[in-house]
């Protein structure tokens, strides 16, 4: 029997000096964000090019600040309670255990709120685990290291969704060509793929391939066989093929 399973991941979004800032953060901010960040496809680690580091994460923490944590009953609520009292312990302390974070202005410690946090990292060892909710991690990288920082990204042994933003071939290529996911996103957000239409899974402890629609999920399903009709093949033996074949 196949097992079929989706389990989350360490999703990576890749940006370089040439992609638009405005255009990061906006698909940074629906992808690690939208759902309270409790989605498995949501960006848990955004690699910056070091040269707009800076700029990047100022204007990330400018955009986080107009988020309003509240109920999602209300029509100008941005990010949502997490699922339970644990997620909600879990988080806060992954939170914690970091020095150099950023939280939204709007803060919400009432409930099942956890406030949309920005934690500066040094290296992606500093993140172990999947994280369920709105916390989202950025580190800078050099471009002369990024098929080194591909191999990091592929040692932390997920795969389900990466992210590219980037308007040179040769760097999307690079990308594509030294990691190992189940879902390639190229300048936009990394959260929601289509079912029926995109297929969607992913890889090592993201799970067992294409999951959710596409020619791809049928196969999975399938065992390939190969059936003769040839009398030579099968010695010659004229009464014992067509007793197969009735």
């Amino acid at each position: 029997i196949n097992l079929i399973a989706e389990t989350g991941g360490l999703n990576c979004l890749i940006a370089d000096s040439s992609a638009l800032t405005e255009h990061i953060v906006e698909d940074v901010i629906n992808s690690a964000f939208n759902s309270a960040g409790q989605r498995c496809s949501a960006c848990r680690i955004l690699c910056i090019e070091e040269n707009v580091y800076e700029k990047t994460t100022s204007m990330l923490k400018g955009a986080v600040d107009t988020l309003t944590v509240s109920s999602p009953e209300l029509i100008s609520t941005d990010v949502g309670p997490v699922i339970d009292k644990e997620a909600k312990e879990k988080i806060n302390y992954h939170i914690n255990s970091f020095v150099n974070k950023y939280q939204t202005s709007s803060l919400n410690n009432k409930g099942y709120f956890v406030n949309p946090t920005i934690i500066e990292i040094k290296n992606l060892n500093e993140v172990k685990d999947e994280i369920f909710g709105p916390v989202l991690h950025v580190m800078s990288f050099k471009s002369k290291n990024l098929i080194e920082l591909c191999q990091q990204i592929d040692s932390l042994n997920y795969g389900l969704t990466i992210g590219i933003h980037s308007r040179i071939d040769r760097v999307i290529n690079t990308v594509i060509n030294n990691t190992n996911v189940g879902n390639t996103y190229i300048n936009r957000n990394i959260v929601g793929a289509v079912v029926g239409s995109q297929p969607f899974g992913g890889h090592k402890k993201s799970g067992t391939g294409p999951k959710a629609g596409g020619p791809e999920y049928l196969k999975k399903f399938c065992y390939e066989y190969s059936v003769s009709n040839n009398i030579v093949a099968m010695g010659g033996n004229v009464e014992l093929l067509s007793k197969i074949s009735d």
